[in-house]
């Protein structure tokens, strides 16, 4: 099944690849004919000459069957190479295709090692197992054909020998095989273990947690170790066993031959016959050995499945959110509507969002509160498609969500998420970010930076907007993230401005300041607010009230403040700080 991401180059290496083992395979089968001539012409006595000859054409068969090799090994290398890349290329295209959804049924982790750790298996298995599945059966054949017709008593003593190695390999592939599948399953909770170790470091050494995270990735590490240990303890065997029946098969031709060679008649036929008799070890040998390059693979073969199916599961996954028709112009920019919308996770008891209607036109800014967990980020999430509605419409100037390409509804997006998400690269590079289409010039950047209060800073970093953000931000505040996300959105001129919880990490004065300067220079931009401070979303155009994925509230702040007990409550338990902001 990985066939079907071979590249033409790799088709033409692989052609190539056959040609070279034919090359290599006659040339090693040449060999044991000189060895029969060599040894003919020693027990006769046609002299030095004969001897000379037949072994200068053995040397220069062994050297040319190296080169042939050595192409082979370089044809199947690229392949392999070519194989790895490609299918990490597939893997990354198809996941940024994936919505939260699809991420969420995957898991970073797994996403993580079926484009590291099970694509790498692949490639060692291609690089070897290609030249083993093409080379075995041409030298298994050849040489057959080779010694078909000479005694059947030394055939009766190799296809033994046959018998006997393939039902070794298969109790040990049925013992093995299971275990082999697993392993890439248990690396996946390795990958997750150590990643959660990563990114919760700080959290984990100010609760003194290192000894409950040493047992939960010694748990993951144990499991991935009794099961390796389980394989070797199984594949153990098979080295010595198949090595033992290389010298039993020689023995019994030896054997046999001795009996034969002594119920020759004349001097003339036991000559023959001890000729045949090397020769046909020879041949034996190269039976057996195509039979132990097979096991070899088989080895290999149940993990490389493994990783195959996961990898091709990534690569033909269908995104649970297709694209629509439409990218065109609207006559409404910036208007959304939810019609009714509801929405429930995979899986999830209830839904997260229950019938939920509302429009915002141009220009107007909307702001959404509520309790931890009334489903204001799911809400906005619907916007931009990172998951779609299961009941009802969202729609964006007049058009459903779900008709239009997405890159043309995201484009009239910017959008801000809850925690800031900064890349390794300059302060420019992090706001000027995303189209490369888009006409956006370093003043832009600067007025995006002005709007967002984050100017300041960032002429005091060190090569000012050239300065180097590391990744994740780790040498930028909290607030200064955020800024620089605010930015990023900014800078993008969309129609909508969604800020999810974006305020959260600024101080008041920067908040206040910051929305100030929104509402002058982005005029004629709609503006849709999640947060949890009143004193952020006091002036908003509207206000909606969430609790538990349902609407209680729907009007002005005024409005809210008589009406609403819920938006009452919030917003007195922040006036006189008794709870949470």
């Amino acid at each position: 099944m990985i066939l079907k991401y071979f590249r033409k180059r790799d088709w033409a290496l692989t052609a190539a690849l056959v040609v070279f083992i034919i090359c290599q395979v006659y040339l090693d089968l040449e060999i044991p004919g000189y060895m029969n001539d060599i040894t003919y012409a020693i027990q006769t006595g046609s002299g030095t000459d004969v001897v000379k000859e037949y072994g200068t054409d053995m040397v220069l068969c062994a050297f040319l069957s190296l080169g042939f090799s050595v192409a082979a090994g370089f044809c199947a290398t690229n392949i392999a190479a070519s194989l790895g890349r490609t299918l990490r290329e597939r893997q990354f295209d198809r996941v940024q295709e994936f919505s939260m959804q699809d991420m969420d049924r995957f898991s970073a982790a797994s996403l993580i090692t079926r484009s590291t750790n099970d694509v790498y298996h692949l490639m060692v298995f291609t690089a070897r197992g290609l030249q083993i599945v093409i080379k075995s059966p041409i030298l298994a054949t050849w040489a057959l054909l080779k010694i078909s017709g000479k005694n059947w008593e030394w055939t009766a003593a190799t296809a033994a020998a046959v018998v006997v190695l393939v039902a070794v390999v298969a109790v040990t592939m049925w013992y093995t095989v299971p275990r082999f599948k697993k392993i890439q399953w248990l690396t996946d909770g390795i990958n997750r273990a150590t990643r959660e170790n990563l990114d919760g470091i700080r959290v984990i050494r100010a609760y003194n947690a290192e000894e409950y995270q040493q047992k939960k990735f010694d748990k993951a590490n144990d499991d991935l170790l009794e099961n390796n240990v389980a394989n070797a303890h199984a594949m153990a065997p098979m080295h010595p066993i198949t090595s033992s029946l290389n010298n039993f098969l020689t023995l019994a031709i030896y054997w046999i031959g001795a009996g034969l060679i002594a119920a020759a008649g004349s001097t003339g036929d036991k000559m023959v016959l001890f000729s045949d008799m090397i020769v046909f070890s020879s041949y034996a040998m190269q039976v057996v050995s195509a039979f132990m390059l097979m096991i070899g693979i088989i080895r290999g073969l149940p993990r490389a499945m493994v990783a195959a199916g996961r990898v091709e599961e990534v690569i033909e996954a269908e995104p649970s959110i297709k694209d629509g028709g439409f990218d065109g112009v609207t006559d409404a920019e910036g208007e959304v509507e939810f019609r009714d919308v509801s929405f429930s996770y995979p899986d999830a008891e209830g839904p997260a969002i229950e019938k939920v209607s509302f429009k915002v036109g141009k220009g107007q800014t909307l702001a959404i509160i509520g309790p931890t967990g009334s489903g204001k980020s799911t809400l906005v999430n619907l916007i931009s498609r990172f998951y779609d509605a299961t009941g009802g419409q969202v729609l964006v100037d007049g058009i459903d969500v779900r008709e239009y390409d997405q890159k043309a509804l995201r484009r009239r997006i910017g959008y801000v998420p809850q925690s800031a998400v900064i890349f390794s690269g300059s302060v420019e590079y992090n706001v000027n970010y995303g189209d490369t289409s888009a006409d956006r010039t370093e003043d832009d950047v600067r007025k995006a930076l002005e709007i967002a209060q984050g100017i300041d800073f960032v002429e005091k970093m060190e090569g000012g907007m050239d300065g180097h953000v590391s990744q994740y931000g780790r040498n930028v505040s909290g607030g200064q993230k955020q800024r620089i996300c605010i930015a990023r959105a900014v800078c993008k001129r969309p129609e909508i401005l969604i800020f999810d919880d974006t305020f959260s990490a600024l101080d008041f004065k920067t908040d206040l300041a910051l929305r100030e300067s929104l509402k002058r220079e982005t005029a004629g931009t709609t503006n849709i607010i999640v947060a949890q401070r009143i004193g952020t979303i006091m002036d908003a155009d509207r206000i909606i009230v969430l609790d538990k994925g349902k609407v209680v509230g729907d009007g002005t702040h005024d409005r809210l403040m008589k009406e609403c007990g819920i938006y009452r409550d919030i917003a007195m338990s922040q006036m006189t700080g008794e709870g949470p902001e």
